[in-house]
């Protein structure tokens, strides 16, 4: 049993085999959280996960949907959106549903801002969203699903804001992690978990500063606490070697844990058995 803690099964990209798709993963020991990125997704995760024993559902607005985008993912929906504004009642009732098991994605991105923006009104946008969807995770007793890229240090900053005030008790998960062995021992010591991608068994790129031959990325994985770890596909997103290139899918999550189980030099049954029970855990995921 494995469970692909942050995959996007609902996306347009599996439109015309989803069903199939969803049911042979299922089958082959796959059990799937399939997240929200906006109003659109978020409701289709959860219609999605409803039709299925084995696929739950997190609900959130993604920080790149908080301003305008220039650009447009096909992948995702049939058609551009224009930025949204977290509102919290309409998540709220797509929360009472029994297959949410989060919020988020949400958090903070200052990768991919486009040409012309205001730059800092943008980020404070992105952290009163984040505050926002925290709120709600505190107020449900739900953890949250924290999408960070190149903003690691204000996430943290934030996040401990809340632990400091006693709230998000459940605390939640940092997707596809890709900070600094530094960042990472921090999450950690805030309690929460640490997701990983196929991003991990991509050849070190010639900027990486290699340890003992591995990224640094992988030597967080080799150190950091097996009870901590998540495995995930980010499908149809980010696919792993021997498919990369192609599109994602939420069976190829063993790929990822095989190589966290070579990093880390054990068996990957260990590996599926440790990140099956976190999962489990955080999630409260109701799986024999």
């Amino acid at each position: 049993m494995f469970v692909d803690s942050h995959c996007h099964v609902h996306f347009r990209a599996y439109k015309d085999e989803q069903d199939e798709l969803i049911k042979k993963t299922l089958e082959s020991g796959v059990f799937m959280v399939t997240v929200g990125t906006d109003k659109e997704t978020s409701c289709e995760a959860i219609e999605c996960a409803e039709k299925y024993n084995g696929v739950f559902a997190t609900i959130g607005l993604h920080p790149e949907h908080v301003i305008d985008q220039t650009f447009f993912d096909e992948n995702e929906s049939a058609e551009h959106h224009p930025a949204e504004t977290f509102d919290p009642d309409f998540y709220r009732t797509l929360a009472k549903s029994k297959k949410c098991v989060a919020i988020g994605e949400c958090g903070l991105d200052y990768y991919r801002m486009p040409e012309g923006i205001d730059r800092d009104a943008a980020i404070i946008k992105q952290k009163q969203t984040v505050r926002a969807h925290f709120d709600l995770a505190d107020e449900l007793g739900l953890p949250v699903v924290v999408h960070c890229r190149d903003a690691y240090a204000d996430q943290l900053a934030i996040n401990q804001e809340y632990l400091d005030a006693g709230k998000l008790k459940r605390r939640g998960v940092i997707h596809c992690f890709a900070g600094t062995l530094e960042n990472a021992r921090a999450f950690i010591a805030q309690g929460f978990y640490l997701g990983f991608t196929g991003v991990i068994t991509f050849p070190a790129r010639k900027t990486d500063v290699l340890v003992d031959g591995l990224t640094e990325t992988q030597q967080i994985i080799r150190e950091m606490p097996i009870d901590q770890m998540f495995i995930e596909t980010d499908s149809p997103y980010l696919t792993p070697i021997p498919f990369r290139g192609k599109r994602n899918e939420p069976s190829y999550v063993k790929y990822v844990a095989q190589k966290i189980a070579e990093i880390r030099g054990v068996s990957i049954e260990e590996i599926e058995h440790a990140t099956t029970d976190n999962a489990k855990r955080l999630f409260r995921l109701a799986i024999e």
